[in-house]
């Protein structure tokens, strides 16, 4: 029951009155595309070539690889990232590349990610790099639009890289369950390997630890559930793991931006591609619009689609044809 007409908390929530059609026209310059993975220019198969460090990397370390890249080319001045201590996720705002190394592994709870791009900004910085999840990627690229127009505003952000993600748990859910099987504190590595699999696996330097993810799903957010987006659409490049391969990731190359930053890396050495198997994309496609009808039939049963002013706001607007 807020009673301003209008701010930031709505102008910027990936939940609340989020047009797809005007996002897409901003960003893609065409209506929303509402197949499996939205709009992209390719998908292929990547990982970090050999200029990249050697470090504990999320299956191939292609978004660690990108974002290194970036920043030792001086095409972002930093990055947003998620760093974690124990289970507790932390922004960072990095500028070299074992910071990046350090935040690579995935961390699979909400983090506040953002609050580290929002800091810098503050601070008048400009040519920003964020990796985030698929809400995170929303609110950055209605962020950008500058909703409240304020006057003078510049886009700060110069690159976006988004995560694969099928839901996001609640840290302290996630730090309750685990709290009588291992130590936190050494966690090294959290993952969730493709179907069939049906686990989450904890490694430490001492032990590997495997949970069937029916344990872990009492822990994800309730938000998750009305999600349409599995693959990141809005971001310049989403990666995700590559199914049948846990030493490659998936790259959907969605921006020119993106096809101009992925193509640099690969000729310097940051980055190694090969052609996405047809299997491949297709499972994961499949994969993304499982959530994507999920996620809106959530939202049309909850009164969160398409609400009209009379019954209240809405989490997504979508054009029904």
């Amino acid at each position: 029951p807020c009673d301003l007409e209008q701010g930031r908390c709505h102008a910027y929530c990936p939940k609340t009155e989020v047009d797809l059609d005007v996002l897409s026209a901003a960003w893609r310059g065409t209506p929303y595309d509402s197949g499996a993975i939205g709009h992209y220019r390719s998908v292929l198969a990547a990982r970090a070539g050999e200029r990249m460090p050697e470090g504990v990397y999320q299956s191939g370390g292609a978004v660690s690889a990108l974002v290194a890249f970036a920043l030792q080319t001086g095409l972002i001045e930093a990055a947003a990232l998620t760093d974690r201590e124990g289970l507790v996720p932390v922004p960072r705002l990095v500028e070299r590349v074992e910071d990046v190394i350090r935040c690579a592994p995935s961390k699979y709870t909400a983090a506040p990610t953002l609050e580290a791009l929002n800091r810098a900004v503050a601070e008048g910085r400009k040519g920003l790099g964020v990796v985030g999840t698929p809400c995170q990627m929303t609110a950055v690229s209605q962020l950008r639009l500058n909703p409240l127009e304020r006057q003078g505003f510049e886009d700060p952000v110069s690159l976006t890289i988004g995560l694969f993600c099928t839901w996001a748990l609640d840290m302290r859910k996630l730090a309750s369950l685990l709290s009588d099987r291992v130590d936190a504190s050494r966690i090294t590595k959290m993952d969730i390997p493709p179907p069939p699999a049906e686990i989450f696996r904890v490694e430490t330097e001492e032990q590997t630890l495997e949970i069937p993810l029916d344990e872990i799903r009492p822990a994800v957010l309730t938000g998750c559930g009305i999600c349409p987006d599995m693959t990141s659409e809005w971001a310049d490049i989403s990666v995700g793991v590559l199914e049948g391969d846990e030493d490659w990731n998936t790259v959907i190359v969605r921006s020119e931006k993106g096809a101009e930053i992925l193509n640099s890396a690969v000729e310097q050495g940051w980055l190694v591609t090969r052609e996405m198997p047809e299997t491949g994309l297709s499972h994961l496609k499949e994969a993304s619009m499982n959530k994507k009808v999920r996620g809106l039939k959530a939202a049309r049963e909850q009164g969160l689609l398409n609400a009209s002013d009379e019954t209240g706001r809405s989490s997504v607007r979508l054009d029904p044809r």
